[in-house]
């Protein structure tokens, strides 16, 4: 249950900060933070990452459900024993919990950080890819199985 803790605290977080925006920007109303390379930019998204697949808010809202339940399932098992691999998993769990929030609440995700050169993101969209790269790091320097001995990989 330790490992749900980052995911509560990071839930948290992204809902008060989508809170904030929907009520302090304007709807596609840029305001810049530093000149036209960082602005807060609220939109909503109701298509997937990038806004890709529009209208496809059921099918996002079943998929995100069920991503959160497998990520769950892990996090309370004791196979995993990676605390690298448990964070990861933990970080995106908050992201797909957060976005899911929003597709059940409002049928669209509430997107308003946006970096010059980049798509409309939040906070939960920030913890996917940072949680992603926590476990592409695990799996490539920190796997507990030493793979160099299987017989496979000799040919």
């Amino acid at each position: 249950m330790l490992w749900l803790a980052p995911t509560a605290v990071l839930i948290l977080f992204d809902r008060l900060t989508k809170l904030w925006a929907l009520n302090s920007l304007a709807l596609g109303q840029p305001r810049p933070l530093i000149g036209n390379a960082i602005r807060l930019t609220r939109v909503h998204n109701i298509g997937g990452a990038f806004g890709i697949f529009p209208g496809s808010g059921t099918l996002f809202v079943v998929v995100s459900a069920l991503i959160a339940l497998v990520i769950i399932g892990l996090l309370l098992s004791r196979r995993l024993e990676s605390w690298l691999l448990r964070l990861g998993l933990s970080v995106v769990l908050a992201g797909a919990i957060g976005n899911l929030i929003d597709r059940v609440a409002y049928g669209y995700v509430l997107d308003f950080f946006e970096l010059r050169g980049f798509p409309v993101f939040n906070l939960a969209d920030s913890c996917v890819t940072v949680g992603a790269i926590l476990i592409i790091i695990y799996v490539l320097f920190g796997g507990e199985r030493d793979r160099s001995t299987r017989q496979a990989d000799h040919a």
